[in-house]
């Protein structure tokens, strides 16, 4: 495999390491610890990732495998993410004592078994004060983690829990005692414990580890190599690379900063040699690494909780997943090609050192260990299972060749970065139990949907916009997991209340979830692809925008439109798989059209009244619900077929444009040629 060295070489290593520096917010800034202390957190993080792939082997009780998980959680936060940066590259005591502090309690309530959990309505004062303990120190892991608004959101949370009785209506509530409250959060499964540390402890921590593994067997470096090979001798060969080892990478990876990273250090000097305007180079690598997180079959972290609230199997998100990822990558894929066109983009050929044959034929197993997970699914094994049997797959495949062979030191850096790499995630559910916790208790859910609703009038279509600005504002703040959580308790309601089936409401606020990954201020993909090319780190955001702006409009479908469902892989009410092919098509059409009218170009460039058509027809094929009830009060009938009159309306532009002589390329403004 080749194809990386030359690239990495051509990225300065000041700027890769500012990209690493996106990676670490994203993924936490962790102590770098050598010699004795590293050697302790590296057994300690090998022993946490050998407990859970034990525990996907055999039943471990539901309350020791969630109190072990988050045990294993705290210490590993507290040893490796210090409370400040000044205090990097050395553990401190108070490190020490805070994680030991936390196994401690954690130790308490697995040997109080059963006694300890009866007493949830009415803890002891030993409980009370050891609930307190753990709830303070949770939330500085999380501090430590991912920074201090989710802590902050937490607090206040607890506050409204608290203040109850002297709230306003509507919010307003019963009110509920501390040790009530603790006990609640602390003791039973409803609140730290809840619904997302079971998910952290069952699926997230497996399939990161699955992901570790297939980092050190090589398989990241192979699909970039794959891909840039694949389309190394094609016009726009930098533009596809980046969109297909996107696709491919982003599956098992389900992160959006490393995979734009991990991309950009080897596709940006094709990139760059190819023309491609520094801004607008950032901005494609940060929308292909956002495809990472709602890639199957891992996705992010917030699609296992998909799963888990709606009580349905991990496969049926991945199939859910499905047509929404063709259709985020095809919107992708037509705004590569645009810019080709506008841009006069070609590039110069890459030279592979091997030929596409050689390259598959010595990795093709990388291949075969992305797609197991699902086929091991398939053959009706559960997905905890399922990850634990890939994992094993990828360990052993790794041996038939040489340089990909996870021998000793490789299965124990993979063991160590899938325990490590799960700490964020792991924290961020744990600290959002206790939102969930407080929503639960209060009632604040249906409380919040009332809301919405009265103020959208009752009308869907203001639910959903609603919903929408709500989760992209709180995404504005938070992880991409965290927003899901607080919004899934807070904002789902509000649309199952109005008729839309649970699966559509949750699978609209995790796509709108993901917009953190290219909003400021965590607008952490774009930040690092412009760390790597130089660019605007604003501007590099507002070209991801426009790049993810026409597929993002793909939600709306879930919820509003009665064949909605169907790119879901749901038969909508009625239907048949017929419905299913029609809506994926209207929804490939319309983004061609949103792409061209977002670049201004199709065959040429577009003047104002065709990017107007063009607008048009991409909404009325994409989203006829935003121009369908306008028209219906206006002429005062109801209209049937607007996905063709939007049909009609791009082959118009289209034709037109075909019909005259194609206008000169725009020059790329601050390009390297």
């Amino acid at each position: 495999m080749s194809g990386q060295g030359s690239g990495q070489d051509a990225i300065e290593a000041e700027s890769l390491r500012k990209a690493e520096e996106f990676i670490e917010q994203d993924e936490g800034a962790t102590n770098r610890l050598t010699g004795t202390a590293g050697l302790i957190v590296t057994c300690i993080a090998v022993a946490m990732s050998l407990f859970h792939l034990y525990a996907a082997y055999e039943i471990v009780p539901t309350q020791e495998l969630r109190y072990t998980h988050v045990a294993f959680v705290l210490l590993l936060a507290f040893l490796l993410f210090p409370m400040a940066s000044r205090f990097r590259d050395r553990i401190r005591w108070w490190d020490v004592i805070a994680g030991l502090t936390c196994v401690g309690i954690l130790i308490y309530a697995i040997v109080g078994g059963e006694d300890f959990t009866d007493r949830a309505t009415l803890p002891n004062h030993t409980d009370v004060v050891l609930g307190v303990i753990f709830i303070v120190l949770l939330i500085e892991a999380t501090r430590r983690t991912i920074g201090w608004i989710v802590p902050f959101i937490s607090l206040l949370f607890i506050a409204y829990a608290l203040a109850g009785p002297y709230l306003p209506q509507p919010w307003n509530h019963r009110g509920y005692g501390f040790d009530a409250l603790v006990g609640h959060l602390f003791i039973t499964l409803e609140g730290i414990f809840g619904v997302p540390v079971d998910v952290s402890a069952t699926l997230i921590v497996l399939f990161t580890i699955f992901g570790a593994f297939l980092q050190h067997s090589g398989a990241g470096k192979f699909f970039i190599d794959f891909s840039m090979t694949l389309m190394g001798n094609k016009p726009n060969a930098a533009g596809r690379t980046v969109v297909l080892s996107s696709f491919l990478l982003g599956g098992p990876s389900g992160s959006g900063v490393a995979t734009t990273v991990s991309i950009g250090a080897v596709a940006y000097p094709m990139m760059k040699k190819a023309g491609f305007d520094k801004n607008a180079a950032g901005g494609l690598l940060a929308a292909g690494g956002l495809g990472a997180i709602i890639s199957p079959p891992v996705l992010g972290a917030a699609a296992f909780l998909i799963a888990e609230f709606l009580k349905i199997g991990y496969l049926d998100v991945i199939w859910m997943a499905v047509i929404p990822t063709i259709l985020y990558y095809l919107s992708l894929f037509f705004m590569v090609e645009l810019d080709a066109k506008r841009y006069g983009v070609r590039g110069e050929p890459y030279v592979p050192e091997h030929s596409l044959g050689e390259l598959s034929r010595r990795y093709w197993f990388h291949f075969v260990s992305l797609i197991s997970i699902v086929v091991f699914m398939l053959w009706g094994y559960s997905p905890t299972t399922s990850v634990l049997y890939a994992t094993g797959m990828v360990f052993l495949m790794s041996f038939l060749t040489r340089e990909t062979a996870m021998m000793p030191k490789k299965l124990v850096t993979a063991l160590k970065d899938g325990s490590i790499q799960t700490l964020t995630a792991a924290t961020t559910c744990a600290t959002a139990g206790i939102i969930v916790g407080v929503v639960t208790l209060t009632g604040l859910g249906l409380k919040f949907s009332s809301i919405v609703i009265d103020y959208a009038g009752g009308s869907l279509l203001l639910t959903a916009i609603y919903t929408a600005l709500i989760v992209w504002v709180i995404g504005l703040a938070v992880p991409v997991t965290a927003s899901y959580i607080i919004c899934a308790v807070i904002a789902a309601p509000a649309m199952i209340k109005l008729g839309v089936p649970d699966v559509a409401a949750h699978m609209f606020i995790f796509y709108y979830s993901v917009l953190s990954e290219v909003s400021p201020p965590t607008a952490l993909s774009p930040f690092a692809a412009a760390a790597i090319t130089g660019g605007d780190p604003y501007k590099t955001t507002l070209q991801a925008w426009k790049y993810t702006l026409p597929a993002f409009l793909v939600p709306f479908v879930f919820v509003l439109d009665p064949q909605g469902l169907g790119l879901l892989l749901k038969l909508p009410a009625d239907g048949s798989w017929v419905d299913i092919v029609l809506i994926t098509l209207k929804a490939a059409v319309g983004l061609g059209a949103l792409a061209c009218a977002a670049q201004g170009w199709a065959f040429r460039r577009t003047t104002a009244p065709e990017r107007v058509l063009l607008v048009l027809a991409g909404l009325l094929l994409v989203f006829p619900s935003l121009l369908e009830a306008l028209a219906e009060a206006i002429i005062g009938r109801d209209i049937s077929y607007t996905a063709s009159v939007g049909a009609v309306l791009f082959a118009i532009v289209l034709l037109k444009q075909r019909l005259q002589p194609a206008a000169p390329p725009i020059p790329a403004s601050g390009s390297n040629k």
